[in-house]
Formats: C-alpha cells, structure tokens, sequence
C-alpha cells in the first residue's frame, strides 16, 4: 500500500503573533513561524487541499516517489504535509522532518551570504572577483564581478560543476576555482545571462577568503544558527543519514508515465570532496521555511537581524533578464509581479512572495518525475486571491 494517502501534517492551532505588516515606509515586525488554520490568515482551505492533492495523485500514479509540502502566510504555517516514500525498497515515508538535498536552492544562501560580508565591510558586489582570488587576476578574468558572478552574467561558460580534482593533492575550493578563473569567460561579463555552477563556486571562495572561515562554517554561524536551523548542514552527517531521502532519477515513456531509477543513497559517498556553493546544502522544509521567512520579514527572523532591508532588496532586485519575462538577481529567479524563487536540480522548490505575504515550497527527490510544482503553487496563490474576493 501507498503512504500518499496518509497526511502527515502539522496543521494545529496555536497562539501566535502574527506579522504585523506597516504602512509604506515603516520596519516590519519580525515573524517567527507558527501553525494555524488557513483561514485565520485569509486563505482558502478548500483550494489548498486541492493543492496538496496533486502530489497525493502524483505519488499514486507513480509519477513521484514521495515529496513534503509547505505554505506559510503571515508566519502562519497553513499547510505541511508529507506524502509517499522517502526510501519505497525499505517503506520507509517521508516525514514532515526528512532531510532533503537541496542542490541549487544552496544559491540563495549563498547570495545572502555575500550580502553579509558586504555589511561587514568584508568586500562589495562590485570587486572584482580578481581582487579576492589571484588566479582571476589576468587578461581574461579580471573584469568579472561578484555580482556578475551571483547573478549568473559573469560570461562564465565553464560546463562542469568542478573539474577533475589532482588525485595528489589535498582538494580545496580554491584550488578547485583557480581553474575557472585561467580559463575565463566565454563572453563579455554583464551582456548576458547564463546559469553557471562554476560561477557560484567562484563566490563560495570568495567567501571564505573574505572571511577568514571555511564556507560551511560561515554559513553555519551567521546563517544557519541564528535562524535555528538545525537540521542545515552542507555534508551528510552520519547522526541524521536515517531522516534523508533517496534521490529517484526519473525518465518519461512515450506512453507519458515515468521509469525511475535509484539514484544518491543515504551513506553513498559524497558527490564532491570539497564542500560548494553551487549546491551541497542539506535541509528540511522547517529549516528551510526559516530562511524563505527571513527574506520576507526583511532580514529577521526572530531576534536575528540576518541582514538589513537594503540588503534583501538587493537580493531580489532583478539585474538581467534570465527569460522573456523573468530575471535573474542575487540567488533568486524574480517573476514580473515581484515573487522570487528557486529550485533545485533534485527536485525542490521554494518562493517567496511579497504581495500575498507568502512563502511555499516543494521539496521533492524525484528528477524527473512529473513535478505539478507550478500547478500547486497557482493553486496556492488562488487561495489568498479567492479568500480576498469573498
């Protein structure tokens, strides 16, 4: 029998504050998460179950393994469930708690992450990436900036995540990047847009560099831990292989139905001997929900001031076109109606929006799969808008 029929979900009402939204030009209060009924923050019930449907149906037709759901408005948590497998060999569920790998969800962390040294005093968008890195300091690369490097219009075209590291020597993110910056860019920094990999492992040396720490542990330190994300590592951790699920690599029939093989297993190797910033991160939808929060509280959660409100707009301001209606900022992918968000090459997706006071996320391991991911979050939008209209 299938688990997907089985809600798992922490929908419970409790006392909580509420965000508490000023009028143009005043600081909003901070928001830290809690659970309550959708309609007690003015959404729609009835559309989101309908939302949550589309994954119970997916998992039954096989076209997912499993995924875990999440939809908070105004701090409220109105939806977290899980369905289907974490592990299907072993029947293991997801749970509400399991640990996914977040791949190029990393990205947005890592723009915050820049955006931090930046209000340290520690380095500015516009250096150039030569001025932390020497290996970028020559004829082709000196020009590339970190905010062309974050918002993916550094001309970069380096294909690879890394390149094959020297079987002799100790591998470091360094060492690893002094590579991409001999052999530089393909065109002329700040033309164009074109997701690159090699670009944001590029920023994760700077960090460290700028820092003084490895990567992982400046994002633990700054990021993770004031935020109480407990649970967000950038490495497997032995103590937590037990909550993570496997990754199901999917492939579509012609008949329009999806084959999956088993892919990354909890205690395989890791994929990269060094930690990166192009992904990596580890993380579960509570955790991960503090950070979307964070953004839409304007750098709080909390009594964690993360990063000012200059800086979040930084983030999230669009700085080149990524699609004929969509752009590109610090880690985000910025959507016309001023919704920001991202996804990740194993399957997950999360967003922030603004206007409807709104963070939601999917959190999948089924590449491949037939993800409705954009049908659930019309659905959820269409709650607020539908609950408004009433």
């Amino acid at each position: 029998m299938r688990p997907s029929t089985r809600r798992v979900t922490t929908i419970t009402v409790t006392a909580c504050a509420l965000a508490l939204w000023a009028a143009a030009g005043l600081a909003q209060s901070a928001t830290t998460l809690t659970h309550g009924p959708a309609a007690s923050v003015g959404m729609d019930a009835a559309l989101l179950d309908e939302a949550a449907g589309l994954y119970r149906d997916a998992v039954d037709r096989g076209d997912l393994k499993g995924a875990v759901l999440m939809v908070a408005r105004r701090g409220v948590i109105v939806l977290h469930e899980a369905v289907g497998w974490r592990h299907e060999a072993y029947r293991l569920p997801m749970e509400p708690d399991t640990l996914f790998r977040m791949a190029s969800n990393t990205k947005p962390v890592i723009g915050a992450a820049v955006l931090i040294l930046q209000e340290d005093g520690r380095l500015s968008l516009d250096d150039r990436a030569a001025e932390h890195l020497a290996s970028f300091d020559n004829v082709r690369s000196r020009d590339i900036t970190i905010r062309q490097l974050l918002s993916h219009a550094s001309g970069l075209r380096v294909r690879p995540i890394f390149y094959p590291f020297d079987p002799v020597e100790t591998p470091t993110l360094l060492g690893a990047v002094a590579r991409f910056g001999a052999e530089g860019p393909e065109v002329e920094p700040g033309t164009s847009y074109s997701y690159n990999n090699a670009g944001y492992n590029t920023v994760g040396a700077i960090i460290e560099i700028a820092s003084g720490m490895p990567l992982e542990d400046f994002l633990r330190t700054r990021i993770y831990e004031p935020l109480g994300m407990t649970d967000t590592l950038n490495h497997e951790d032995e103590s937590k292989l037990h909550r993570m699920a496997t990754v199901y690599r999917g492939r579509r029939r012609d008949d329009g139905g999806v084959v999956f093989r088993q892919g990354f297993t909890p205690g395989d190797p890791p994929d990269f001997p060094v930690v990166r910033a192009s992904g990596g991160m580890i993380s579960t939808a509570p955790d991960y929900a503090r950070f979307l929060q964070m953004f839409l509280n304007r750098g709080r959660y909390a009594d964690a001031q993360v990063f000012s409100e200059d800086s979040v707009a930084a983030a999230t301001r669009g700085y080149i076109a990524s699609g004929e209606r969509t752009s590109y900022g610090l880690g985000w992918q910025i959507a016309p109606d001023g919704a920001y968000s991202h996804s990740g090459s194993d399957g997950t997706m999360g967003w922030v929006d603004p206007a409807r006071e709104l963070t939601g996320m999917v959190l999948t391991q089924s590449p491949g799969g037939a993800n409705p991911s954009r049908e659930f979050r019309e659905l959820v939008s269409r709650a607020v808008d539908h609950a408004a209209d009433r």
